[in-house]
Parts: structure tokens; sequence; C-alpha cells
């Protein structure tokens, strides 16, 4: 993906549709658009999956409590978003399989009912999985969960076994994007929509933008545009059409980061029930665990959510009956916060509104949106949308990204990085982190890294990370900020702040050298970053006994 490029096409081009938003929805829409033949342009006001898309808790599923919740309350509503999740899970994994996988999660239980019930749940939720290759779930008795995972509390009665998919959210919304360029699309990040220009009717023909890395501003010409912008659809449903209604209520989740020790184990842990009716993951992810995620209601959508003190408190009390030994806060490394995009409805609280999709069209405008939703179920989100343009375009063609590999997926094999290893003289553990990275761009970025002197050099030995990674993720994936490549290409801000802020200034001089940044710039750069991450330390509450972040 060539920004400049990008650029100069959604200057001088007219487009069938201009796809505003390049999280899950949005990218997946763009791919599906570009395969069947239109004309499109994908747009974000920030970096591609810069929000809600890169928070996610990083599991591909059906829904446990959804299905729980069906059961209970005869909602069919809430089993059909089961069985769709569950069906679009095997499609999410066959696409990008170096991105995506099986993951094993456990759930403890503390009685003989307890393990009964939860079994027959679980076995139900394989049922309606019956179509894919997921191993099946099973009860496991107490000696062997805490085999499995030792620093369970030896109070347990048992666990019960399943499986869902994990995925690496971020880079999966990039190779969506990364596809769509190569099916066609005009992709730029750092472009935001100030406003639209209408017809005599008040239908939209051309959206005023404006490059938010130079300031400057130019117009976008399509037959139709599509807001993909999950929890800020309002805002732009709003500046095509002012009488519309507000249809997004908002909710914050958060995680927290701790070592992987935590866990001791390759398995994740559900939490069935926390004491207001949440369910909370502990996973694995790199060598970090993810602890979440929170459910409540979020209203000044231009303040980044972050960690909070009694969220950090709230997950370290809700993990305390589950582990031998509860973790300290000291032993919080990082955190994040995303933002659902929750359909308003009758209901009273966001733990239990819809978070299936809707697709609206808005007559007055012919603006389009893509409401609600979750990553399960992008793929089927996208479909949905844009067979819906191609009624409003009056050309409709079928949907193919069932069986479209995503960037990095097509023949991927993890064994391939052995070849990395042997021709490109890099060690095991950067050769697979390259191989489950970039899947098969693997070769690549490797190839890249004997291009100069010192790209085969680690940024730290803390990390698989090699300074060719920097160069490859400017030149073919439009990383143009710091945060771009620590935060989304890499998942480093995610997993451990103090590591982060050390690396950043080696990141910067290496895109300084691929973008042009002059030396103040680049200093500002690293100066803000810095800033930026000692800010999340301090609202969060958490001390820099380990760290100093929070005093760069």
């Amino acid at each position: 993906m060539n920004r400049r490029h990008n650029l100069e096409r959604l200057r001088h081009e007219s487009f069938d549709i201009c796809v505003i938003g390049a999280g899950a929805s949005g990218a997946g829409a763009a791919l599906d658009a570009a395969l069947r033949g239109y004309r499109v342009a994908l747009i974000d006001k920030g970096d591609i999956a810069g929000e809600t898309s890169s928070r996610s808790t990083k599991l591909i599923h059906g829904g446990v409590r959804y299905l729980e919740q069906a059961v209970k309350n005869l909602d069919l509503a809430q089993l059909r978003q089961v069985r769709h999740g569950l069906a679009e899970r095997r499609t999410v994994l066959r696409n990008a399989p170096h991105l995506a996988h099986p993951l094993a999660l456990l759930t403890p239980v503390f009685s003989w009912f307890e393990a009964v019930y939860i079994t027959i749940g679980l076995t139900l939720y394989d049922f309606f999985a019956s179509h894919d290759s997921f191993p099946k779930g099973r009860w496991l008795s107490r000696d062997k969960a805490l085999a499995k995972m030792p620093t369970l509390t030896p109070r347990l009665h048992s666990a019960v076994l399943y499986y869902d998919g994990q995925f690496d959210d971020a880079r999966y919304a990039l190779a969506l994007a990364h596809s769509a360029d190569e099916a066609g699309a005009s992709v730029a990040n750092y472009v935001a929509v100030r406003g639209f220009a209408h017809d005599h009717a008040g239908r939209l023909v051309a959206a005023e933008v404006e490059d938010q890395l130079s300031g400057e501003t130019f117009t976008i010409q399509a037959k139709l545009f599509l807001n993909c912008t999950g929890p800020y659809a309002d805002s732009i449903r709003h500046l095509a059409n002012p009488l519309l209604e507000s249809r997004i209520r908002p909710s914050k989740g958060v995680h927290i980061v701790l070592p992987r020790d935590v866990l001791q184990s390759d398995s994740a842990m559900l939490i069935p029930k926390t004491a207001d009716g949440r369910v909370v993951f502990a996973i694995p992810f790199g060598d970090k665990v993810f602890v979440g995620t929170t459910d409540d209601d979020y209203t000044d959508l231009n303040r980044e959510p972050v960690l909070e003190p009694k969220e950090v408190d709230y997950l370290l009390d809700t993990l305390r009956p589950y582990l031998a030994k509860t973790p300290d806060r000291s032993e919080v490394e990082a955190g994040f916060g995303g933002i659902r995009p929750l359909i308003t409805s009758n209901r009273t609280t966001t733990k239990t509104l819809l978070r299936d999709h809707e697709v609206e069209h808005d007559p007055r405008s012919n603006l389009l949106s893509l409401l609600g939703g979750k990553w399960t179920t992008y793929r089927l989100m996208a479909q949905d949308v844009i067979d819906r343009a191609g009624e409003l375009l009056n050309t409709t063609a079928p949907c193919t990204t069932d069986t479209h590999y995503l960037v990095g997926g097509e023949g991927y094999q993890f064994e391939n990085w052995q070849s990395l290893h042997n021709q490109y003289g890099l060690p095991p553990e950067v050769a697979q982190h390259l191989v489950k990275t970039y899947g098969n761009r693997a070769e690549r970025v490797a190839e890249l890294s004997r291009s100069q002197p010192g790209l085969t050099e680690r940024l730290t030995e803390r990390q698989p990370f090699i300074a060719a990674e920097v160069v490859y993720q400017v030149r073919e994936e439009m990383a143009v900020t710091l945060r771009d490549v620590l935060a989304r290409r890499w998942r480093l801000e995610l997993a451990d702040w103090q590591l982060t802020s050390d690396l950043a200034p080696q990141v910067a001089d290496l895109m300084a050298a691929e973008l042009g940044w002059t030396e103040a710039y680049c200093q500002e750069e690293v100066d803000t970053y810095q800033q930026l991450l000692a800010s999340f330390m301090q609202q969060a509450g958490l001390t820099s006994a380990q760290s100093n972040v929070a005093t760069v």
C-alpha cells in the first residue's frame, strides 16, 4: 500500500463506493466491494484499525454468553448471533491462518452442579459449530485442570475445556485493507471527513476531507458513501443528514496486561460470571496475559478510552477466586480500552444491548451505514452492506470473500520459518515471528533485511522484532507514525508500556530515514509518544516501581 499514490487517486478519480472507516467492518466492506468489481475508496481519520478494531479481546467466537442468554430467555436474536459467529469463525481462521488459530479455554468450576451446567452449555456450543474442525470441548477433573493451568486455585472442583479462535485484530484489519488495496481499492489512513457536498435533491455526491498529516483539504467524488465508523457512526450520519436520530450507544471495555506466568499455560481462562453478571477472559497473547473486559457506558467520544484505577481493581478482584495467587497491581504492565458500537434499543444496560449489526440507508442523503456488529462476523456484515450497495447502484455482483485469502494467508505453513532461518541466518525465534506476523510475505521482510547494514539487528533481546520490519511496514503497510508501528503493526503498546517507550527512539530513527523526517520532527514524535505512554500509566493509577515511563 502506497499512501502517496493512493492520495493522488483519491484526488483525481471518481468512485462507486467511498468507505469511511478502516476498521474491521470498513476494511472488510472495501475488500468485498473491490472483489465484486466496484471502484472503491477506503479512508480513515486515523490509522487502519486505529480505534475499536485493534482493542478487542483478540477472540473469534460465537459468544458463550449469548448462548446462555438465548437459552434462558428463549431469545432467537441471541441464538442467531451465536450461529452466525460460529459459522464465520472458521472462515476468519481459514482466510488468514498466520494471524488466527484455535485456542483452548478453561472454565474453572467449584461444584458438581456447576460442572454439569457448563458442560451441557458448551456441548450445545460445539453442536452449533459441528461443521468446523475445532477440537471438541470436554470436562476435566481437578488434577487434569491443574496440570493444564498450574496457577488455578486448588479449591476448584474441576474445569470445562472448550475451543474458540484467537487472532491479532489490528494486523487482521491491516490484512483486509491491504488485500482491498491489491484488489484495486484506493486506501489511505489519516484522511478525515469534514463535510459532504449534496446534489439538488440532497443526495451525497462528494466528501470534503482533510489529510491529517499535511493539513491539505480536497474532495472525494463517489456515487455512494458507506459509513463504517463504529462508535463514531452518528457523527458521520449527522454530517450527511442532521435530522437523523442517534443510533449508537457507546460502551467502554478495558483490559489489563499481566506477565504470562500468571497462567503458566497456553490455554486461556473463561470466568463465566462475575459479581455484576459479565464474562471475563484471561488470555495468553505473546509473552503476556490480557484480562478483560469491562462493559460500561461511555459518552466522551473525543477522548481516547484509557485504563482507570477502579477498572484495574475490578479485573484483579475478578481473577482472585480463580487463581492460587492473585497478581498484585505492581504486576500490571499495560492496559488498553476500546469502545463498542452498540445499537440503541429499549434495553437498559450495555451488557444486554444487541451487538448484532444493522444496515441502514438514509433515503434523503443516500448515506449507507453499517451499524453495530462484532469482529467475528465482520465478513457477514460486509457482505450484507455491499449487497445493499449493489442494489442502490443498480449493479449487483456475488460475494466471494468467504474463500478469499488475505494478504499473507495463501499457502501459509508455519514450518516455513525453517527456510528463513537457513537461508537468511535469522535466529529461530525471529524467523518464527516473521512467519506468524507476515505469513507468505515474511520472505520479503527477510530479503529486505539484506538490503542495507543493520536491518537484521534485533531492536531488543526481549522481543523478536528486527529493524527491517519497520522499513517494510513503512513501505508496504502504510505506517506513518510511531504508534502505527508500536501499537498496531507490532502490538507492543498493548503489552508493555515501558518497553514501548524504550524502543520509540530506535523506531523513530528508522522511520525518519524512510519518511524524510527532520531531526526536530523525529524528536517531537518520540517526545509526544513517550508523554502519551506516561499519561496512560498515570491515569491507570499505576506506580513506576518497575518502570520509569511515568517520568520520561
